[in-house]
């Protein structure tokens, strides 16, 4: 029994512009649109009997899918399509906008030009959005890629694309052209809605000749600024033109009863495609994950147990807004009448201390830059200041150790319950040490960690996901006073999964299942249910879990069986319950270890993570980046330059005025800090090789989310590491 953890055409396109009047009236007539947009043509041509065509001689009407409660107002007077639950995604904007109208919702402050909406603001503009989709002949089902970044005209194309009936086709304008074509084609979009004219250049050429795009909707920019000629006919509208056009429509089908009557009106069905997210694709083409309205409700829906956040709390967004991750959250914490503010990677630093975000979410790369970032800021300090801050860390990790044990929040793997006298003196033990050490870390939190938090905000949580975060951090930004949320899930659970309550939040551990979903720990190789405490493979269930993949059948049996398990690929356990002692609350939460694919087997027979290997690494100021190759034990570090030459100059390898390391001294330095870090782990790396050239985003060696992607690493410096070890054997 399982353990159960539950708490086409051109010609098509135009034929279309003219199918979509909802009345007589002279807003949706070719040649008042052709005078709105006077560089596109609109032909005449003879109206067909088409699902789109709504004039009141026609005998089949118009059928509008909507939300059915954001556009309650425009849905026939009888009240028989309206509702007041959430059946789609959209509806959420109508609730937001009664219960916050007037707070704001969203601030953008690096577009031009600058965005501040209020949640009326923001339905509105959704709902213009969604009409003019309408408009321009945009079908219910239909797909439309959006490739854009973080802004809220990115909010309200994605809500507007899905409350029409539509289903957008994310992705950010990082990623290689060729992966977004293959992307658009392989999804079967029928137009473009893109970022700014920069972006669309970029596209231009390749999609010009190897996609068919009805339209292209253009966020920001102007349209003067895109190349002429690559876009043929292929009618481009601007953001406000497609707001224009929506707007207008929505007032004349409100005004007119004619062109409610003539329409067919559908209610969008919770179980339909609302979005296809394509993976990362670190090996091979990426899947598109077919994600429903009810899966991404059920992340609306749940996540308040996780985040407990209040009308008016402010979050800093800066993961990219398609990733579904970051869009889940944020569809959660609008909800609950949050201000959200867009920011980049460039501008975190600043806007954290400037805007004093009560949450943040993010992923282990993000936490680890504000953890450099402050131990460069005590590293630098005078002797006196070091000297007190790193002591009073020290106390307070001791401090936090200790409380941890007494309340309950000490992980162990261990199944076997201590006695009830052991766990009352142990318990009593760690009261008294905490009790002593108390003091320090009140005038830590006075001298030091204030002036910290002064400097990052994030006063009530960071919710750490998208990868595992490191231990050190754990423990760190526990020590400090500021409360990290592990939590876990995959594109295909729409994400989340399992995440640490503030209540109940164990370090080391990714938290307890999240409401209504179900995890069980199976081994690889004979699919048995293995017992709490013992490694084996994650699986989960729930209403979050995924539709299936887009077009490929056998993929999706083989990440869902038939009784709706979704393998996660993940290593990992969950922790025994015990009724009393220094783990009595941590029964039931999940604990991961790696990936099952990247698992080294020794020659003994032995199986290690690399993943530990990396996490011990990265405690060191002198290693930027580092990846394990699982095939030959090597390490490919991305060295910190200005740290490896200033602790040459402690170590006096090189002279005090020294500008530069050579490339042996540097990879001598950085194999014995290696080694240092990583002298308790399972086994040790053998040769390194030092790159220059970080792993990023743009280079195609991280995915979006910053997660490093091991196999194009160690795919980029295969003949390296293969002359490395051609050395030592010659050695």
């Amino acid at each position: 029994m399982a353990t159960l953890l539950s708490s086409t055409s051109s010609f098509d396109y135009y034929n279309h512009s003219l199918h979509f009047l909802f009345s007589p009236s002279k807003l949706h007539s070719p040649r008042i649109l052709a005078s709105k947009l006077p560089e596109l043509s609109f032909p005449v041509f003879s109206p067909s009997k088409s699902r789109v065509f709504c004039e009141s001689k026609t005998q089949e009407g118009q059928i509008r899918r909507c939300s059915p409660l954001l556009e309650k107002a425009s849905l026939p007077s009888n009240g028989a399509l309206a509702s007041d639950e959430w059946k789609a995604v959209p509806d959420i904007w109508r609730s937001s906008a009664e219960k916050h109208g007037d707070r704001v919702a969203v601030v953008d402050p690096y577009h031009d030009p600058p965005s501040t909406m209020t949640y009326k603001q923001l339905e509105q503009e959704i709902l213009d959005f969604t009409e003019g989709l309408r408009v321009i002949g945009v079908n219910p089902e239909e797909k439309v890629a959006l490739f854009a970044d973080n802004s809220c005209r990115w909010l309200a194309a994605d809500q507007g694309i899905m409350a029409m009936g539509a289903i957008n086709v994310v992705r950010g304008s990082r990623s290689a052209v060729e992966e977004l074509l293959h992307i658009y084609n392989h999804s079967e979009s029928v137009g473009l809605v893109v970022d700014n004219p920069e972006f669309f250049n970029r596209l231009a050429g390749t999609f010009s000749s190897k996609a068919t795009m009805r339209f292209i909707v253009l966020l920001w920019g102007e349209k003067v600024c895109l190349s002429s000629g690559e876009t043929h006919s292929v009618p481009i509208f601007s953001y406000k033109e497609i707001i224009e056009l929506g707007r207008e429509s929505r007032v004349a089908h409100i005004d007119s009863h004619d062109a409610r009557q003539g329409c067919k009106y559908e209610i969008i069905g919770s179980d339909d495609i609302a979005t296809i997210v394509y993976t990362s694709g670190t090996t091979g083409n990426p899947k598109g994950v077919m994600l429903t309205h009810k899966n991404l409700l059920h992340q609306i829906e749940n996540l308040w147990d996780v985040v407990p956040t209040e009308a008016g709390d402010r979050f800093l967004s800066m993961l990219p807004t398609w990733h579904v991750y970051e869009r889940a959250c944020e569809y959660f914490t609008f909800t609950h009448g949050i201000e959200q503010v867009y920011t980049t990677v460039r501008n975190l630093k600043d806007d954290l201390r400037h805007y004093q975000p009560q949450y943040l979410i993010s992923v282990p790369l993000v936490y680890e830059t504000l953890y450099r970032g402050i131990q460069k800021q005590i590293s630098t300090s005078s002797t006196i200041r070091k000297l007190i801050a790193v002591s009073f860390i020290r106390v307070s990790l001791a401090y936090m150790e200790f409380k941890r044990i007494y309340e309950g929040l000490y992980l162990t793997r261990n199944t076997e319950q201590p006695s009830y006298l052991a766990s009352m003196l142990d318990c009593l033990w760690a009261r008294i040490i905490a009790a002593i050490l108390w003091p320090l870390h009140v005038l830590a939190k006075k001298l030091v960690y204030q002036k910290i938090h002064s400097s990052i905000g994030i006063s009530k949580a960071g919710v750490n996901g998208g990868g595992s975060l490191p231990m050190h951090l754990d423990k760190f930004f526990e020590a400090i006073g500021v409360t990290v949320q592990n939590g876990y899930g995959l594109t295909e659970s729409s994400p989340v999964v399992a995440c640490r309550r503030p209540y109940c939040n164990v370090i080391g551990s990714i938290g307890h299942p999240i409401q209504h979903t179900e995890f069980k720990v199976v081994d690889s190789k004979t699919g048995e249910v293995l017992p709490p405490g013992t490694r084996g493979i994650v699986k989960v269930r729930g209403p979050q879990v995924m539709k299936g993949y887009y077009k490929n059948p056998l993929a999706t049996k083989q990440a869902l069986d038939e009784d709706g398990w979704l393998d996660t690929g993940d290593i990992g356990w969950i922790a025994p319950h015990h009724s009393v002692g220094r783990s009595r609350r941590c029964g039931g939460v999940i604990v991961l270890e790696g990936r099952a694919k990247d698992t080294i087997v020794l020659s003994s027979g032995e199986n290690v993570e690399p993943l530990e290997i990396e996490e011990a690494a990265m405690r060191s100021s002198l290693i930027q980046q580092i990846v394990v190759d699982q095939r030959r034990l090597a390490a490919i570090i991305v060295p910190n330059k200005d740290e490896v030459l200033q602790a040459a100059k402690v170590s006096s390898i090189v002279d005090p005025d020294a500008v530069d390391l050579g490339r042996d001294k540097m990879t001598s330095l950085l194999y014995e800090e290696l080694s240092k870090w990583t002298s308790e782990c399972s086994f040790q790396v053998g040769p390194i090789l030092v790159v220059d050239e970080p792993f990023t985003i743009d280079s195609g060696l991280m995915t979006p989310t910053m997660k490093i992607r091991r196999d194009q690493v160690v795919a980029k410096y295969k003949e390296e590491i293969a002359n490395l070890y051609k050395r030592d054997s010659q050695n």
